[in-house]
């Protein structure tokens, strides 16, 4: 059977989703801000959950529809085909409705009305007057954009940024789904040094080892749509395990590192980096930004530096983003990817950036400061490495 599903993302990322769920085969139906919306099989909700790095979650499209007031809401609720999806001992409620610019405004009065239509409909239809709930959980997500509302079932459970190796974290950790999205967007590739010199709890460095060895994210973490009996088989999730296990590459020569200031987070980092079986790969160290130096030519620095958000930080800022932007200076043929919502960060860097995304890390606004250096020369293939 064929389903409509919806990934969200960050604010400003929605390219970089887009082509994962193309590459992993999907059709993309819409690109909506913050949302990725995409048709697929039973399979789709396996695979896209296990292997998707930049979304939240993976919600099944259930319907859309106008409602300007709670009858229209309750009465197009009712109307959807819920017995599709509902079996009759599960355990379903509205989790979470969000509304924007629209006639309903009310969370908890729209999640109460749509319960209400919800167990109409299945009364109806299942010939029942009461419904034990003891069954498997089906959460439903509500969003109402300009009074139409988009409603979806909630197949990921936990948000697919928790892919479960993060343990420790730092004072102001960026997520996983975040990182994931920002590394994609510049060109590293795991043949390339990459080094992130305020690494925290090791997020961009962890990040970048799961690339590089292509283990998917969701591999080591459990989903609510594992108990859907009704809608996926049970073999399609043993079958996506099975293909993220056959596609796992481990490379020999990937030179991923970490460096922090704080010594305990460094360790925490490690401990991370353990949990999801990549510490092979990186080499974390407690280091300032001040010492950052690297024998090695055409690298990556790609990094999430303090933003100043507390005002008792705000008059570091100028001092650390010049020691930064002299880092850049003695690593000439490197090229540096820096978010950070700090708006005179060029400014104390020294130089303007090639390129400048902005992003909405949550509620933040923030911006993705590209430094491109120069391309590596080609390898002569009749010449040996010095």
């Amino acid at each position: 059977m064929k389903y409509e599903f919806m990934a969200p993302c960050h604010f400003g990322l929605e390219s970089v989703l887009k082509k994962e769920i193309i590459d992993l085969g999907y059709d993309i139906t819409k690109v909506d801000n913050g949302k990725v919306y995409f048709n697929g099989d039973e399979d789709a909700i396996c695979r896209s959950n296990i292997f998707l790095r930049t979304t939240e979650r993976i919600l099944l499209n259930v319907g859309t529809f106008k409602a300007k007031t709670f009858d229209e809401l309750f009465e197009r609720t009712k109307a959807l085909p819920w017995e599709n999806f509902i079996p009759k001992n599960a355990k379903f409620w509205v989790t979470k409705a969000t509304s924007v610019k629209s006639s309903l405004f009310s969370p908890s009065d729209i999640q109460s009305i749509m319960k209400k239509a919800i167990v109409e409909r299945l009364k109806e239809e299942y010939k029942i007057s009461w419904f034990p709930e003891d069954g498997p959980e089906y959460p439903i997500r509500v969003s109402i954009m300009k009074d139409i509302v988009t409603v979806g079932l909630d197949t990921s459970g936990e948000s697919l940024h928790r892919r479960g190796y993060r343990k420790l974290t730092s004072k102001a950790p960026i997520t996983e789904t975040l990182a994931a999205a920002l590394i994609m967007l510049t060109p590293w590739n795991k043949d390339r040094i990459l080094v992130d010199p305020f690494c925290g709890s090791g997020t961009f460095p962890i990040e970048a080892a799961l690339i590089g060895c292509n283990i998917a994210p969701g591999m080591n973490r459990s989903f609510t749509a594992e108990n859907w009996t009704n809608i996926v088989a049970k073999k399609s999730w043993y079958q996506a395990i099975e293909e993220a296990h056959d596609m796992i590459i481990m490379p020999t020569d990937m030179d991923i590192q970490g460096y922090d200031i704080d010594g305990d987070i460094i360790k925490a980092a490690m401990e991370n980096a353990k949990l999801a079986e990549v510490d092979q790969y990186i080499h974390f160290q407690k280091r300032d930004v001040s010492q950052l130096s690297h024998r090695k030519k055409y690298g990556f620095i790609i990094t999430n530096p303090p933003y100043g958000e507390r005002l008792e930080e705000k008059k570091d800022m100028p001092k650390l983003y010049k020691e930064i932007g002299k880092a850049f200076n003695r690593l000439d043929s490197w090229s540096y990817y820096i978010i950070t919502s700090y708006e005179d960060a060029e400014k104390y860097i020294g130089r303007k950036a090639d390129k400048n995304r902005k992003i909405y890390n949550g509620m933040l606004k923030t911006y993705f400061y590209q430094f491109m250096g120069p391309r590596p020369p080609k390898r002569n293939n009749n010449s040996l490495d010095k």
